[in-house]
């Protein structure tokens, strides 16, 4: 089974190897037919601490590597502006 990536934006460096990195997710609601934005913050490895908050990210799953922390950032992509 693959494993998932995920594409987001850092909202947090303040943890030693951990970026907080916000996802958001669009889908049209089944009912009023309307695009909804829900998003989640997800704990991501960070081991060298390059990347900072505003950075747009790709991140990985993988195995835990802490209590909620199951995420590795594997590259960095081109901000949007």
């Amino acid at each position: 089974m693959p494993k998932r990536v995920l594409q987001g934006t850092v909202v947090s460096d303040k943890n030693d190897k951990t970026v907080v990195v916000l996802v958001e997710r669009r889908f049209t609601h089944p009912l009023f037919k309307k695009t909804v934005r829900r998003s989640k913050k997800y704990k991501a490895h960070d081991e060298t601490n390059q990347y900072k908050v505003g950075d747009a990210v790709s991140i990985e799953e993988t195995k835990p590597i802490s209590k909620d922390k199951t995420w590795i950032v594997v590259a960095a992509q081109a901000a949007a502006q």
